[in-house]
């Protein structure tokens, strides 16, 4: 069995009397893609915001890379090695594919404070190579992200997330809003990582996508994990007789 990238023990989260998620106990192995499905409201985005600290856990532990963390903000995540695609894609509309591409990390000529400089084109360069290796089609790199599609933007933001992906790579429904040939672009991105051998979390509630992408499916339902499951010993029906609680929590769901 390969070693344990992540792993969380009661990971609880409660506003104020509402409990979005109770005692969930998780486990990713490393080079492993596994898809957290669940209906609305399951608890699926609260989980993912609390690995990577969007929200502060109000109990429970993490453990990334075989240490315990407690990451301050969803910087320090991405620091420690987590890329993460929001269903809110955190980019800045008024900047180019590059200087978003690069937000937080910027390539400089020379750094002087105020008076740091930009290097654009090694950024641009660097760009041009990420969207090549994803296969993400922009026409115009230079346009500023608010002149894009809907469709542009969230591969925008997945090329950002596979480029500098290096220890996980955590995705929250990246393929809702978009059309068929991008949602193909983004599933060739997923399994580019599996051969690199980056583990993932993929939310998403596209149980055909779930089926041809990944190698485990855990279920949340009403802030608890229900099952645990190989996508090769269940099939659609099973999972969405735990989604609807026609089946309950199954034995070892947490490993």
């Amino acid at each position: 069995m390969a070693n344990v990238i992540l792993e969380t023990r009661g990971l609880t989260k409660h506003y104020a009397g509402v409990h979005a998620l109770e005692d969930a106990n998780f486990i990713l192995h490393e080079g492993e893609h596994v898809a957290v499905v669940g209906d609305n409201g399951a608890g699926k985005s609260t989980f993912v915001r609390q690995i990577t600290a969007v929200e502060q856990r109000t109990s429970g532990t993490i453990s990334f890379g075989g240490r315990e963390v407690h990451f301050s903000g969803p910087l320090a995540a991405r620091e420690a090695g987590i890329e993460t695609v929001f269903q809110t894609l955190a980019l800045a509309d008024d900047l180019d594919v590059p200087s978003n591409l690069f937000l937080g990390r910027e390539m400089f000529k020379f750094r002087l404070g105020p008076f740091s400089i930009l290097d654009r084109k090694a950024m641009r360069a660097r760009t041009m190579e990420a969207l090549a290796t994803t296969a993400v089609k922009i026409p115009n790199v230079d346009n500023p992200i608010r002149n894009m599609s809907g469709g542009q933007r969230q591969c925008v933001s997945i090329a950002r997330t596979a480029a500098f992906a290096s220890k996980l790579v955590i995705m929250d429904e990246p393929t809702a809003a978009l059309g068929v040939q991008e949602t193909a672009q983004v599933e060739n991105i997923i399994r580019g990582l599996k051969e690199r051998g980056i583990p993932m979390v993929l939310v998403s509630h596209n149980l055909r996508q779930v089926f041809d992408l990944v190698d485990r499916i855990v279920v949340f339902r009403r802030g608890r994990i229900v099952a645990s499951l190989r996508k090769d010993e269940t099939d659609g029906n099973d999972i969405v007789s735990y989604i609807t609680g026609v089946k309950g929590a199954s034995e070892g769901a947490y490993v």
